[in-house]
């Protein structure tokens, strides 16, 4: 009888494997054949400039993020889906019958392309084999893979139980508004992922809070005088650039101050006199608020300097003296109180990502991502022991709860398996430190599309997607969406 067993479970895990194969197939065939359509999808996607604008009725984010979002509702109607505009905040297709849903979390908004492309930004040009523009990668290529995915289930005729939904967000670079109106108004799906992270599938993300530190600057130096500073652009991002702007009775010596502080730090600092004043600007290495150590702070060097002008007593002199006692180019919260860590994901980040100061004030703006065992609690009080008596106001103008899934849980395990069917390869869950949509969404994890090893492209110039690895992409997407809904 226990031959009789094992042989039974033998025989049976052999047709598994082979309904297996016969469904990956039937997807794939699906995908490729509609490799021209995705293509153009895509490129119709990317030619729309969907950066968050002024509000305006059924336009809750402005007119690009709207457009881009009525289009992606247009091409899934075409496809055969069924599809919901929710009042200009979000949208989704839909296939399928029953209770519960899978969900797909895509987002069609981007970031501003700014300077120094190859291609035109929003023209969506293919050159050897690549989609340019601003959101090929990020996110518009992969929500349209997601699409295809579900279009290759539908058309592959595969039995599933549940109803699947691909969900277009419309705000995710700036805000979460987007989602907490879905939340508001729909249930939440039993299972899915956010195409907009990394493969092979991310089990873990750490937290990530927003510090604003604001000081008013009453005393005065009665020497040389700082203007103003000005430094990046969000505090999830390490600045590339920063500038001062000082008053002085000797520009001539200021700017051989700082050429020669620059000589002896390396960085790249040059000053000259404009207007009788003298700017001083400085270059950096930008990088993501997640990982500030790949980055070199612009804004963090350019304090250095001023920290050398013998500013005096002036609540300025020790506003900047705190920041280089305290921060410096550290970037992992040490001299600042906060340093963490755990074995799943690793040390706290502390990125200075904003200084703005004028004669009256000056504000950083913090990003801290926390590790996944840790609470915003466990920041706090370490934060505010170190600021109590710097005349420093805090405010926490964003957090988002850690996200964790166990390496062993069924979401993680199904999409992995998927991740190394498609492609041979033996990849591990990662624990990372960007965050995504899947932390606002229950019951979701990150889930590509930059493959292991990939430079980043998203956020920056001649951002591209090739169109064999979108369309390797929806192959992938495709298979999960049936082993989650079948």
């Amino acid at each position: 009888m226990i031959v009789l067993a094992v042989v039974s479970a033998s025989v049976a895990h052999s047709q598994d494997l082979a309904a297996s194969e016969e469904a990956r197939a039937k997807l794939s065939q699906a995908v490729e054949k509609d490799r021209r359509e995705l293509t153009g999808s895509v490129q119709d996607l990317v030619r729309i400039k969907s950066i968050k604008g002024e509000p305006q009725p059924g336009a809750p984010f402005g007119q690009g993020p709207a457009h881009a979002l009525v289009k992606a509702l247009n091409i899934a109607t075409e496809l055969g889906f069924n599809a919901t505009n929710m009042d200009g905040y979000i949208g989704y297709a839909e296939y399928g019958q029953g209770e519960s849903y899978v969900g797909v979390l895509a987002h069609l908004d981007v970031v501003p392309e700014g300077d120094g492309w190859t291609y035109p930004p929003y023209a969506a040009e293919i050159h050897q084999g690549r989609i340019y523009g601003r959101g090929a990668v990020d996110d518009k290529g992969p929500a349209m893979a997601s699409l295809y995915g579900l279009k290759a289930l539908k058309d592959s005729g595969l039995p599933i139980s549940k109803r699947v939904r691909i969900i277009f967000g419309t705000t995710e670079e700036t805000g979460i508004d987007d989602v907490v109106y879905y939340l508001q108004h729909e249930k939440t799906p039993v299972a899915g992922f956010t195409p907009d992270s990394h493969f092979p599938v991310v089990y873990a993300e750490k937290g990530s809070a927003n510090f604003r530190l604001i000081q008013d600057l009453t005393n005065m130096s009665a020497g040389i005088r700082v203007l103003s500073i000005q430094g990046g652009t969000a505090s999830n991002s390490v600045p590339d650039e920063a500038s001062a702007e000082i008053s002085t009775g000797d520009t001539v010596h200021l700017i051989k101050s700082c050429q020669s502080f620059a000589s002896s730090t390396g960085y790249q600092l040059t000053a000259e006199e404009k207007g009788g004043n003298v700017l001083v600007n400085s270059k950096g290495l930008g990088a993501h608020g997640s990982e500030p150590e790949k980055g070199k702070n612009a804004a963090m060097q350019l304090l250095a300097f001023l920290g050398t002008l013998g500013l005096g007593k002036s609540d300025l002199a020790k506003a900047i003296e705190f920041f280089n006692s305290r921060v410096g180019m550290e970037t992992d919260g040490k001299s600042f109180g906060v340093a963490m860590r755990d074995n799943i994901s690793g040390n706290l980040t502390f990125n200075v990502g904003k200084i703005n100061a004028t004669l009256d004030k000056i504000v950083f703006d913090l990003n801290l991502r926390y590790p996944v065992t840790y609470k915003l609690d466990d920041i706090m009080k370490p934060f505010n022991r170190t600021i109590a008596g710097t005349g420093f106001s805090l405010e926490v103008t964003r957090n988002q709860n850690p996200l964790y899934f166990p390496m062993d849980s069924l979401l993680v395990r199904t999409l992995l398996k998927v991740y190394n069917d498609q492609t041979g390869q033996n990849g591990k869950p990662l624990a990372v430190g960007g965050r995504t949509y899947a932390s606002l969404m229950p019951n979701m994890v990150g889930f590509g599309p930059i493959f292991p090893n990939q430079p980043m492209r998203e956020h920056k110039p001649d951002e591209y997607i090739s169109v064999d690895e979108m369309v390797l992409i929806a192959k992938i997407y495709a298979q999960a969406i049936y082993e989650l809904a079948k």
